[in-house]
């Protein structure tokens, strides 16, 4: 009997619904990751991204050899051509079925429609688990049997159903003799810098973050989580988003810190928990509402806003040079690290989409291609928040203003300092008046845009949308 685990995002051997599905039937696994370079470029990835994800996969390759596993990488142009490839390497293999775990955006859920197809056409079987988030969408409901459109009862909801359970995490398949790991198709990924210390590679590294930060960094992270200054969040979203980690396990630690405790104990650790719970919301409305995977508000009304071109000033906010510090310091960690601290996402998708009002699928797009964590559900999902446009969407009226912002989470400037060298010497206060005379005689830029009256700018842009 022989069987093919196709991995996408869930490039790890612990802890994989498909891949220990597969070893449990018994017989022969062989692994297949389908390389698609021109549909990561159609989805807008980075190349820090495609970095990531291609040192990521040579690495399940060594720990999938070590299990006895050979991962055979096929090289293919997009998702187009997975159905025949997929096909042609179980007939190669003479795989009796294929396992893979679901992805839900519209392409990926097309593509594996044509996949199951081709399968079927010759006698091989289609297993396609769930294992991305904890409860599959689909299955958490309100009482009138309708997905949920807000967080906090969808949040209750998915509790309901996962208090008291235990978390079910699998191990990695019982070793079998080693085998050398398959030759690999020519392509070399772009070019790109990915610092060893931020983004180490592969799941022994990813599971080794998750236990140093809860350790050394859970029990605070109610407090630091919200200063950009601070090493206060668990960076552990690029791991999560390409499934060298598992969500299953993040929440096995976590719990296990606060004594099982979802809504009790440790408040950082809640805290944390519940980000964890937007995550799943967040593919759930992915799942449920495919318009969003489609460049299309959740909110169908605010097509109508009249958004501005993007043109310079989207430049000018892409480059860091907006005249406000806390802004402009957050899009330059972006460029130099391929993350900025999620916090500061939100002030920069509200700069842009609120007192620039330029179209949010802009910045959703720019961020797309320069984070190295980016994941369509959740990435679409704090862009339409911060426009008003999406589900849970922040009041419009409700705009974040980047110098309280700076003043409540950056008041002495360490990270203003950190990523704008230029001002490291001016004193705190003039870090947090823009337009300040210290920051244009160091050659700062003036201030973009008055936040006043852009404010009423975009106010009128949303006031008459029809609810």
């Amino acid at each position: 009997m022989s069987t093919v685990v196709w991995f996408r995002s869930d490039l790890r051997a612990d802890d994989n619904s498909a891949l220990a599905e597969a070893a449990r039937d018994g017989g022969r696994v062989t692994g297949l990751f389908l390389l698609t370079p021109a549909q990561w470029r159609a989805h807008d990835w980075g190349a820090r991204k495609q970095l990531f994800v291609w040192r990521h996969v040579l690495a399940l390759r060594e720990r999938l050899a070590a299990l006895g596993i050979p991962l055979w990488v096929r090289l293919v142009p997009d998702f187009a051509s997975a159905a025949a490839a997929v096909a042609e390497f179980a007939r190669e293999q003479s795989a009796t079925a294929v396992y893979a775990n679901a992805e839900y955006a519209v392409n990926e859920v097309a593509r594996d429609r044509l996949v199951a197809e081709a399968l079927r056409a010759q006698g091989t079987a289609w297993r396609r688990l769930h294992d991305f988030t904890v409860l599959a969408p689909g299955t958490v409901r309100t009482q009138q049997g309708a997905p949920f459109k807000v967080f906090s009862p969808f949040r209750r909801a998915w509790l309901a159903q996962v208090r008291g359970e235990p978390v079910d995490c699998l191990a990695a398949p019982a070793a079998r003799a080693a085998v050398e790991p398959p030759p690999l198709p020519d392509w070399e990924p772009p070019v790109a810098t990915l610092d060893p210390d931020w983004w180490p590679i592969g799941e022994v590294a990813a599971h080794a973050r998750l236990v140093d930060f809860v350790e050394r960094r859970l029990a605070r992270y109610h407090e630091d989580r919200d200063v950009p200054a601070l090493d206060g969040t668990s960076r552990l979203s690029p791991y999560l988003a390409i499934g060298a980690l598992s969500v299953r396990r993040c929440i096995e630690a976590a719990l296990a810190h606060n004594h099982g405790e979802w809504d009790s104990g440790s408040r950082g650790a809640q805290t944390w928990l519940s980000e964890l719970v937007w995550r799943e919301f967040y593919t759930h409305i992915l799942a449920e509402f495919p318009r969003v995977s489609r460049a299309r508000p959740f909110r169908p009304e605010t097509d109508a806003i009249a958004w501005r071109e993007a043109g310079v000033d989207f430049t000018r906010w892409c480059e860091g040079r907006t005249g406000y510090p806390l802004v402009d310091a957050a899009m330059r960690q972006l460029a130099a690290t391929g993350w900025m601290h999620n916090r500061l996402r939100m002030v920069t998708a509200m700069f842009l989409t609120k007192y620039l009002l330029v179209d949010w699928r802009h910045g959703e797009r720019f961020f797309c291609e320069q984070l190295v964590d980016v994941e369509l559900a959740a990435n679409n999902g704090g862009w339409q928040w911060s426009a008003s446009t999406g589900t849970d969407a922040a009041p419009y009226f409700r705009v974040l203003s980047p110098v309280r912002q700076a003043e409540r989470f950056d008041a002495e400037g360490a990270f203003v300092r950190r990523w704008l060298p230029q001002l490291a010497a001016l004193p705190a206060k003039a870090l947090l008046q823009p337009g300040h005379p210290a920051l244009l005689a160091a050659g700062y830029p003036e201030p973009m845009v008055e936040l006043k009256g852009a404010r009423e700018r975009v106010l009128l842009a949303f006031r008459g949308l029809a609810p």
